[in-house]
């Protein structure tokens, strides 16, 4: 369990996104473990371009193989185009598909702690509060829900390629409501979050220290700045199309179907658009989210907006959004599970507003075309978990 990591003294869901109401945040604490930032030689505040972070993340990683027995590190280093990449993260817990790498449950403090250490020098500090917000929430369901899962709060890390600051190689992380693939090559400076998995359950809950927590207040908050942009005749045309979904594991063709079109928006509409994609394709430094979303930019006129369910973001009424953006460099769904799968806890949403997964993909280059999509069993809308029975389909 999570719970492991946390009494190592790494508050989680202390670094996760805080919020007085529903609309507005206040700014992501800063402040971490020492045993995080002692595991990288450069942290995430210093990233500030693309070389960078590739360099943090690389030497956090070979930190944290440092730590490792041999064994351990057979287990955690694959092949850099090894397609077991494709297969080995999902929005199933990870008792119905089985991932990649090393539980982190098994590891030491110390381990643990230089295992969150990637993941901090990879990411910005808001991408890293989203992510450990995801995190400590399945915690909070673990402890205070009735469900009965027992992978809830296992989270699973692996490297394809060796760590390098020079050359290419693919840091998976993840478990039931995260599912992180961040290719970062340091020969042409370039990192890629395609395919990346991000879930909420609970969308609010209280930390341990009692602080309110919602992991995904910056992603609704964005997504309602886009829709309350548009005119009345916009909306109609955004909500009568089809939201689309492509699960883990699937092998997509990406249809853009229908909805509203980039074409139809004004600068400043486009402009809030790029900043909802942002939050999967933009979870490093600022240089490699400008450029990503420069690509995207370049075809937003021909990319296809889709949005199903309220219009107001009140998350006390209704039953949530779901949205797709599909164009030919991005492809984002964001879908409203309608289900809680046991997961209940008295007077917190774990359904609709409070049960969200998301997926994030490039057309063009997930896994950096590294290895090409197997096609694997489950996933948000992907068919039957393996020997699932009457196991929940979240």
């Amino acid at each position: 369990m999570i719970a492991m990591v946390l009494a190592s003294g790494i508050a989680l869901a202390g670094c996760a996104t805080t919020t007085t109401d529903s609309t507005t945040s206040s700014s992501s604490s800063s402040s971490s473990s020492s045993a995080l930032t002692d595991a990288a030689t450069v942290s995430t505040t210093d990233a500030t371009t693309t070389k960078d972070t590739i360099a943090a993340a690389a030497a956090a990683a070979e930190a944290f193989l440092a730590t490792l027995t041999d064994e351990q590190r057979e287990t955690v280093v694959y092949d850099y185009d090894d397609e077991t990449k494709t297969t080995s993260w999902s929005n199933f817990p990870v008792t119905f598909v089985e991932r990649a790498g090393l539980n982190l449950t098994d590891l030491t403090t110390e381990q643990q702690a230089a295992a969150l250490a990637v993941l901090e020098s990879l990411l910005s500090e808001e991408a890293y509060a989203t992510v450990t917000g995801i995190m400590g929430g399945d915690e909070y369901l673990a402890e205070n829900s009735s469900s009965t899962e027992s992978s809830l709060g296992q989270y699973y890390i692996a490297f394809f390629g060796d760590p390098s600051a020079t050359s290419a190689f693919e840091v998976q992380f993840g478990g039931h409501h995260l599912g992180i693939n961040a290719t970062l090559d340091g020969a042409t400076d370039a990192i890629t979050f395609a395919p990346t998995h991000l879930g909420i359950q609970p969308a609010v809950y209280t930390a341990a220290d009692g602080t309110e927590v919602q992991p995904f207040v910056g992603i609704y908050t964005d997504a309602f700045a886009f829709f309350d942009s548009l005119t009345a005749e916009q909306q109609a045309t955004l909500t009568s199309g089809e939201v689309s979904t492509c699960a883990p594991g699937d092998t997509c063709e990406f249809s853009s179907g229908s909805g509203l079109t980039g074409a139809d928006l004004t600068d400043e509409q486009k402009q809030l658009l790029l900043d909802v994609i942002a939050n999967w394709a933009g979870m490093a430094d600022e240089e490699t989210t400008a450029a990503a979303l420069a690509e995207i930019e370049a075809t937003l006129d021909k990319t296809v907006i889709a949005w199903s369910g309220e219009t107001t973001y009140d998350m006390s009424t209704g039953d949530g959004i779901s949205f797709s953006i599909s164009g030919a460099n991005v492809y984002v769904s964001f879908q409203a599970q309608q289900g809680s799968a046991g997961a209940d806890v008295d007077g917190v949403t774990t359904s609709g507003w409070g049960h969200v997964h998301t997926i994030y993909r490039d057309p063009t280059n997930d896994y950096a075309n590294s290895a090409t999509q197997q096609a694997a069993t489950g996933g948000m809308g992907g068919g039957t978990p393996p020997d699932a029975g009457s196991a929940p389909t979240n």
